[in-house]
C-alpha cells in the first residue's frame, strides 16, 4: 500500500477532521489534506491527484453522499478509492451509498485499526 499518495479528508466539523488526520499519521500517511464541505472537495479533487477520499456524509451544502455521485460522475476522478465516514449505520444510508459506488464505508466512532482495515480492503481493489 503507497502510503506516500495524496489522502483527502473532508468533514464540516474540524475536531473530526483533526481525529482523522491523527489516526492516518499513526498509520504513516503523511500527504494528507482537507476540506471542510462537499463543494470544495470536489475543487480540490479535480485540481489535484489523490489517491483516497476519506468523506463525512452528514455536510452542508453539499452532502458527502452528492460529493461521492459527483466524484463517481466525472470520468478523472471516477475510480479514486471513497470511503463513507458516518455516525448512521441505518441500512437505506449503507444501501445509497453503495449504490452510488461508495468503496467502503466507516461508522463512528472508530480507531485507527478500522480505519487501517477499511483502507486497507479499498486499495487492494484500486
Amino acid at each position: 500500500m503507497d502510503k506516500t499518495m495524496n489522502v483527502l479528508i473532508v468533514d464540516d466539523y474540524r475536531t473530526m477532521l483533526r481525529i482523522i488526520r491523527n489516526l492516518l499519521k499513526q498509520l504513516d500517511f503523511n500527504n494528507v489534506d482537507e476540506a471542510t464541505d462537499g463543494q470544495e472537495a470536489l475543487s480540490k479533487l479535480r485540481a489535484g491527484n489523490f489517491g483516497l477520499v476519506i468523506s463525512d456524509w452528514n455536510m452542508a451544502p453539499m452532502t458527502g453522499l452528492d460529493l461521492l455521485k459527483e466524484v463517481r460522475a466525472d470520468a478523472r476522478l471516477k475510480a479514486t478509492p471513497f470511503i463513507m465516514i458516518t455516525a448512521e449505520s441505518k441500512t437505506e444510508n449503507v444501501i445509497a451509498a453503495k449504490a452510488a459506488g461508495v468503496s467502503n464505508y466507516i461508522v463512528k466512532p472508530f480507531n485507527a485499526e478500522t480505519l487501517k482495515d477499511k483502507i486497507e480492503k479499498v486499495m487492494v481493489h484500486a
